[in-house]
């Protein structure tokens, strides 16, 4: 087994960590905020006012042997919107943010191969707007935000936003579903 990490930000974190944690491969998925200017560890009160610079994301951790960095940003892309700019739907916010966010080179470099060749096919009717930097200032979500939707699955922003989100995964990408 080789573990890869990869911090993504797509707007809620608890929708994109409701869709990765199904993933085969995906070995852990941690909400939390990064790439922020302060405070140190912020609040979800504090990012929420878009005043900190931090932005919603989850850390994954995969095993790089069974899927690859190109499988998912394939899944990142498709279950978010990398062309609109500090907003997924109705989030609006710098703090709800495209974003991928590496530690080291060599996956910087795959991301912009990823984002250059998704760009020239014309995948996208929008230019993508995804910020892609080094990862910064790193900090967990506070528990409640951990398995949200599997905690919470009919709180209404779970039931209108999250649940359409997994349901997207289970059709274009059923090939990479846990068992």
């Amino acid at each position: 087994m080789s573990n890869s990490t990869i911090t993504l930000g797509g707007g809620c974190f608890w929708c994109t960590e409701a869709v990765f944690v199904r993933v085969r491969g995906v070995t852990s998925v941690e909400p939390g905020y990064s790439n922020g200017l302060g405070p140190a560890r912020p609040s979800y009160e504090q990012v929420c006012t878009g005043q900190t610079g931090f932005n919603e994301v989850v850390r994954l951790q995969y095993d790089d042997s069974i899927i690859g960095l190109r499988d998912i940003l394939d899944i990142f892309f498709e279950i978010h919107d990398p062309t609109s700019l500090n907003r997924q739907g109705n989030d609006v916010g710098t703090q709800y943010r495209s974003g991928i966010y590496v530690s080291n080179d060599p996956d910087h470099m795959a991301v912009l191969q990823f984002i250059s060749a998704v760009t020239s096919l014309g995948e996208f009717d929008s230019p993508i707007v995804t910020e892609v930097k080094p990862l910064e200032h790193y900090w967990p979500a506070e528990d409640y935000h951990q398995n949200y939707f599997q905690n919470n699955p009919h709180q209404g922003y779970c039931t209108f936003v999250v649940a359409p989100k997994v349901k997207k995964l289970h059709q274009h990408f059923a090939q990479w579903l846990k068992a």
